[in-house]
């Protein structure tokens, strides 16, 4: 079933959305961004949101987006841009569910050690599941560009302050060579999983990734779940292994297109890996940065790749099953979104 374009603004409207691949700095709203740069003398490269996500490739987006934690100035602050995500995204995307990529080291090198970035996230994010009914994990991120004994630092101090809201571990930014080298970190991760977190790692993302080096990472890490994951296609076999696995891919098809020139169509990796029968969900990635936002990633499953509401569905249920939430949690956003996406289905026939 195609969905009719008259059909297609109202129906995607009600269809409940997590989000796990959400890098925390990037959710301030734009005009915060730009405001607060302004008032406290970070340099940006033009006060154009538009403009900000014009990128010549990864490398070049990682720039700003290291730039952009200087505007961060206490744990009030953190917690306004907490809850001012949450707001805007239930007002366009219907969310009930989201995880949260932070860098400490990056939060680190401001003055904000990681306790003041928790104590701003959580009380944000508390605030806006009172108030919107929207749950929250925060997934700690290694930054790659640094090196292995900084990253276990940064996981003694994530340890150090045990809060049930820091639910796994991630990766972000790229190795000193401009590599991914998911799997150089496998020291970190093996603690993590033994402390209890569950993990995720960037991969498969960029030209010199190979569909064995996401194999690689799932195994070397035991990843619970694949950040983007594209290249996984180049090679058939290693689809029908990660089919048969079952692992998750938390996919981000605007920052695919913008920073690996993919088009929006039948023929970008995210269109194609949901035809292979992985299960994929949406996110934004870095929303402002890319311009985007929620509700425009999952418009791309219907008016660019051409799908129908069962696959807009399933993309939404993936959502729970690759969420980092526990088990209780977990049930009662089934149980939530069965009945809102039934909801949604009927709208279509109004």
């Amino acid at each position: 079933m195609i969905l009719a374009a008259a059909s297609t603004s109202r129906y995607l409207a009600a269809v409940p959305t997590t989000e796990l691949h959400c890098h925390f700095a990037s959710t301030i709203r734009p005009g915060r961004l730009v405001g607060w740069a302004r008032e406290r003398g970070v340099a940006l490269r033009t006060d154009d949101p538009a403009e900000l996500a014009r990128y010549t490739g990864l490398q070049d987006f990682l720039e700003l987006f290291n730039a952009a934690h200087a505007v961060f100035r206490s744990a009030d602050d953190i917690a306004l841009v907490a809850y001012e995500g949450v707001r805007a995204c239930v007002a366009t995307a219907n969310l009930r569910y989201r995880e949260y990529y932070v860098n400490p080291d990056n939060f680190a090198d401001l003055g904000l050690g990681w306790p003041t970035v928790l104590s701003g996230m959580v009380a944000g994010l508390t605030r806006a599941r009172e108030e919107f009914g929207v749950g929250f994990g925060i997934v700690p991120a290694v930054d790659r560009s640094r090196d292995l004994a900084t990253a276990h630092a940064m996981l003694d101090t994530v340890l150090a302050s045990p809060h049930p809201a820091v639910v796994g571990l991630g990766q972000d930014d790229l190795a000193a060579d401009g590599y991914e080298s998911a799997t150089a970190w496998e020291p970190v991760f093996r603690r993590a999983r033994e402390a209890g977190l569950r993990t995720s790692a960037h991969v498969g993302e960029i030209s010199t990734s190979t569909a064995a080096s996401v194999v690689e990472a799932v195994e070397v890490l035991g990843l619970d779940r694949v950040d983007h994951g594209y290249h996984v296609l180049d090679d058939p076999a290693v689809v029908e292994a990660a089919r048969a696995s079952g692992v998750h891919f938390n996919c981000t098809p605007t920052s695919a297109h913008l920073l690996s020139g993919w088009a929006l169509d039948t023929t970008h990796p995210v269109a194609r890996m949901i035809e292979a029968g992985l299960p994929v969900n949406l996110s934004t990635d870095d929303e402002v940065f890319f311009d985007t936002s929620l509700s425009a990633e999952f418009e791309h499953l219907t008016t660019d790749f051409g799908f129908g509401p069962d696959v807009v569905e399933a993309v939404c249920l993936n959502g729970v099953e690759a969420s980092f939430t526990d088990e209780g949690t977990k049930e009662t956003l089934r149980r939530e979104f069965r009945v809102a996406l039934d909801g949604a289905r009927a709208l279509l026939d109004a």
